[in-house]
């Protein structure tokens, strides 16, 4: 036991001599994901043969900065088994600036909020078992090798696991954005396909699924909920109904279709980032702006909202007559608008749950859809898209020879079949 903490402290070294090397603004999600995860598999595997890393006590959450005592020192050894505390900082059982920067460093690399103290999350992180980050790491290579993204020069990548969004621009991330997306119910889907425009001021013509499991309980409870949300019931020929002449205490499937009407308390926020793809997913604003704070941010129907989304719409539409200013102007007006796309941009959601950056940190998340096992992996990895059929082109017949009469003459011409 007591080679323990030099072994641990080698390897600490190693972790953070990686992380100094800071390579490009390289996206989560590209072409050398697979490569520096791969890294990160070998260097976990070591600390797992070297007995994996410390628990640390509960009472670590009550630590502040200039606490002293046990608690702090194992929260240290902790910290330096993942490198994320360098060796020299070791001695003292002192919660100093070093510890702070530490936590903070872990926090990060773990998708939460870095205050620099230990909370309930960044405990649950801290004692998750090294084996445990072995699957995620393995599972991530699992879905990198099946693989079927082609990256284009630019694309967008949602993180489902990470609630996040990066715009990849020739390999480096242009922007990066939180995001909310499906919760475990409601799970946003592995996907990829084309962003094709911008709408702004959108309707929100809601899904039947959420008719049925949200507004008709919403109204059976409060019959004004439809007019308090801004919407609309229509029927055929987009003909309105009146809510009052629907008997919600019954009803089971729909005879009508329920529509948002635009504003700032729209349910898609005043943007929607259009992605046609058959799960009828996509990105978009929220007026619950708030939510974005939270570490855990799972709250959706399987749609993404954007932090932020106003400057995503903005590089979207580089290289056109839009810009921020413009869009901000149009979205002021009130009034409807869909911008198409010059080119369509490659979108792939996407569920990683642990990977190494470019900059050396490994990054976890919590397997919050429960897909990090063999099945999981092959339902949630992005499959090539298979080629549109090409129609057959069928030469056009050539006209047969015309036979030649007796005197010289070619003969009246035969009629040929037409494809």
């Amino acid at each position: 036991m007591s080679a323990r903490p030099s072994i641990l402290a080698l390897a600490a070294a190693a972790l953070l001599a990686s992380t100094a090397l800071v390579g490009a603004n390289e996206p989560s999600y590209g072409p050398n994901t697979y490569d520096r995860t791969l890294e990160a598999l070998i260097t976990h595997e070591d600390v797992a043969n070297r007995g994996g890393w410390p628990k640390v006590p509960p009472g670590v959450t009550s630590l502040k900065p200039d606490s002293q005592g046990a608690d702090v020192v194992a929260l240290k050894q902790r910290l330096l088994a993942s490198g994320d505390l360098a060796p020299e900082t070791m001695p003292g059982d002192v919660y100093d600036a070093n510890v702070v920067e530490g936590v903070k460093r872990f926090q990060r690399r773990h998708g939460l909020s870095d205050l620099g103290t230990v909370g309930r999350l960044t405990l649950k992180a801290m004692n998750t078992p090294v084996e445990s980050r072995l699957n995620q790491l393995t599972a991530t290579l699992e879905r990198l090798k099946g693989n079927g993204f082609n990256f284009a020069s630019r694309y967008v990548v949602v993180n489902i696991p990470g609630a996040s969004v990066e715009a990849v621009e020739n390999g480096t991330v242009a922007q990066r954005h939180l995001a909310i997306v499906g919760r475990p119910d409601r799970p946003s889907p592995v996907i990829q396909a084309n962003i094709t425009s911008v709408n702004l001021n959108p309707y929100w013509t809601v899904p039947t699924s959420i008719v049925k499991a949200d507004i008709i309980p919403h109204m059976r409870k409060d019959p004004g909920f439809i007019a308090k949300s801004n919407m609309k019931l229509l029927g055929a020929e987009n003909k309105e109904i009146d809510p009052a002449s629907v008997n919600w205490a019954t009803l089971k499937n729909p005879y009508f279709y329920v529509r948002q009407e635009p504003g700032p308390t729209n349910s898609l926020g005043q943007m929607k980032i259009d992605m046609p793809n058959g799960d009828a997913v996509y990105m978009h604003d929220t007026p619950k702006k708030t939510l974005f704070r939270n570490d855990v941010r799972f709250n959706s129907s399987g749609c993404a909202r954007i932090e932020g989304v106003r400057d995503l719409g903005a590089w979207l539409l580089e290289g056109s007559e839009w810009n921020r200013q413009s869009i901000e102007d149009e979205i002021a007006k009130g009034e409807r608008k869909n911008i198409t796309l010059k080119k369509s941009v490659p979108v792939a959601w996407v569920y990683l749950t642990g990977w190494q950056g470019a900059d050396g940190q490994v990054q976890f998340r919590d397997d919050i859809y429960g897909l990090d096992t063999p099945q999981g992996i092959v339902t949630s990895t992005i499959q090539a898209r298979k080629p549109k059929p090409k129609a057959a082109v069928v030469p056009p017949a050539r006209p047969a020879a015309a036979p030649v009469a007796a005197a010289g003459n070619p003969a009246a011409p035969t009629a040929t079949a037409s494809n």
